[in-house]
């Protein structure tokens, strides 16, 4: 897995082309509105990453062009093959596709838009995400709120 430089994904899988590197770079068609206006194009599904099996001695050469940051390793090569067959044959679909975090149960996070912005809570139910709790340990009572998934960041740790 290659994690490329903000906005070189589509130009770092031209040079795995060009130098005959076999990798994947899922894309999706977006749309903008500009006024009346709208206009389409692709994206990368995960931005910043281009999944590449590439030889260690021919790892250098692509460092040259300042496209890459770093190679990750893969520690479940069987699991992760599977896991991105699926997610050409969803691109393949044409189907609408979005990034969701993944959320578990308890897990911290912090609104960083809209009314509710820097309040940090948890998560109840991942299955169906109604919203985070917000604890007031003092009372030791928590408050159900109706955030969008796309208002929420994971915090780590």
């Amino acid at each position: 897995m290659c994690h490329t430089k903000p906005r070189c994904e589509k130009k770092f899988a031209d040079l795995l082309t060009r130098e005959r590197c076999g990798h994947s770079l899922p894309l999706i068609t977006s749309e903008r509105r500009y006024g009346a206006r709208i206009r389409r194009f692709t994206k990368p599904l995960f931005t910043g990453y281009v999944f590449a099996q590439i030889a260690p001695e021919r790892r250098s050469r692509l460092y040259q062009q300042e496209l890459l940051v770093r190679f990750l390793p893969v520690t479940d090569e069987a699991s992760f093959l599977v896991q991105l067959d699926a997610v050409k044959t969803l691109v393949a679909s044409g189907l609408e596709a979005s990034l969701h975090p993944l959320l578990k149960h308890g897990a911290r996070v912090r609104v960083v838009s809209g009314p509710l912005k820097g309040v940090e809570g948890m998560v109840e139910n991942p299955s169906s995400p109604k919203g985070v709790v917000i604890s007031m340990d003092v009372l030791q009572q928590g408050i159900l709120v109706a955030v969008p998934l796309a208002d929420l960041r994971i915090l780590s740790g």
